[in-house]
């Protein structure tokens, strides 16, 4: 035998054994995603759980439902639950734009159900209410304004109620106040949760107060990455940074982002979501497919950033009531004030939450129900922070 063939041998051996590990390595892999794929199947049976009574039997009057009604010449998808249907209606307007909300009603706020009959539209090119599709240019503030008034009459017609309640978060107040002075006569009562005046300023005003505390937490790598988006000198260093990942991230490694105990986009919003049994599979896939369309195909968050609603909406004909967490600074809760303040309205009410950053509704529940019980629901301001 020569001394090639000698070697040659160790190497295909060598070949051999690492084939297999490679083969069996592929099959884990493999295995996991099939059981993994199994498991989000079984999770996601696409189905709202129905209000049931000590009895395990449906509450008479209740409704809990996920349904497509076609808004503007589009089939978009809602939800609607109330443990009694004749309850008072309150349309939601989520955020985003492109992240549905009801997943965070279902786990932090499920008692909103015994006090209103929610509806939880998610607005075109959103979640239930994406299609692969559906056009960049369909998707302006304006339309989304008409198809919101669409949402209203739907239910002001299905539940024989001349005007019902809306309420936006974030995203959803920048849209929901415009509808609010579009058509008044429509509603109640506006709730802005995260109202948004003028949301450019308030993301410098974030990324000043992040740098900051970065350095002063002696966070270099951090403060190196933050210094990277130059937001205060370069409008299209600010829209780069809006995109990035490192918005959010560092938002909520200070717990001034979506919820102050929240540290984790992961954890704390794409967990929740994939574990909702009220959606499919295909739609919880959809949900994030939605948001990406909305944030990086449309013009929508740049509309958003570049109007000033303090000079849009100086008015509103009908109660008005702000709800900000003082940890806030996805949407400036000092800049909600000041708009708040300026505002005219016949009722108002400025709620500061002490425990919130940007969703009070799912950090302080029993003190956001009880605002909505014994102000909003009666027309007064009796609980707030600044009348």
């Amino acid at each position: 035998m020569t001394k090639n063939s000698i070697m040659k041998v160790p190497i295909q051996i060598f070949t051999r054994r690492m084939g297999r590990i490679v083969l069996i390595s592929l099959s884990i892999i493999l295995a996991f995603v099939l059981v993994l794929a199994g498991v989000l199947l079984v999770m996601s049976p696409g189905k709202p759980k129905p209000f049931l009574d000590k009895n395990g039997k449906v509450i008479a009057g209740s409704i809990s439902e996920k349904i497509y009604v076609n808004i503007n010449g589009v089939k978009q998808g809602m939800f609607i639950e109330s443990k009694n249907k004749n309850n008072p209606v309150l349309l939601f307007l989520h955020g985003g734009p492109g992240m549905p909300e009801y997943t965070f009603f279902e786990k932090y706020c499920p008692q909103i159900a015994n006090s209103f009959t929610v509806c939880y539209w998610e607005q075109r090119g959103s979640g239930l209410s994406y299609k692969n599709d559906i056009l960049a240019s369909s998707e302006t503030t304006e339309q989304l304004i008409s198809d919101t008034l669409s949402v209203t009459n739907y239910l002001r017609n299905r539940f024989g109620q001349q005007k019902i309640y809306l309420m936006g978060h974030s995203w959803g107040t920048y849209l929901g106040i415009q509808v609010a002075a579009r058509d008044p006569q429509l509603y109640k009562a506006y709730i802005g949760v995260g109202q948004v005046s003028q949301q450019r300023e308030s993301e410098i005003q974030a990324y000043q107060y992040m740098l900051g505390q970065y350095q002063a937490d002696g966070d270099k790598n951090m403060v190196k990455k933050l210094e990277t988006y130059p937001v205060t000198k370069y409008v299209s260093a600010l829209n780069a940074y809006l995109k990035s990942s490192l918005r959010d991230n560092a938002m909520h490694k200070l717990g001034i982002g979506t919820m102050h105990d929240m540290h984790s986009v992961i954890t704390g919003i794409f967990f929740p979501v994939m574990e909702s049994r009220a959606y499919t599979l295909g739609e919880k896939i959809n949900i994030w497919r939605g948001k990406a369309f909305l944030k990086n195909s449309t013009d929508l968050e740049n509309q958003m950033l570049s109007t000033d609603l303090t000079i849009r909406v100086p008015k509103l004909d009908i109660p008005t009531y702000f709800f900000s967490g003082i940890y806030d600074y996805t949407v400036s809760h000092t800049l909600a004030e000041s708009y708040f303040k300026k505002l005219q309205a016949p009722i108002k009410g400025f709620y500061l939450f002490k425990d919130s950053a940007h969703s009070p509704m799912f950090e302080e529940p029993d003190k956001f129900m009880h605002i909505m019980q014994e102000d909003v629901l009666t027309g007064k301001n009796n609980l707030a922070d600044i009348k």
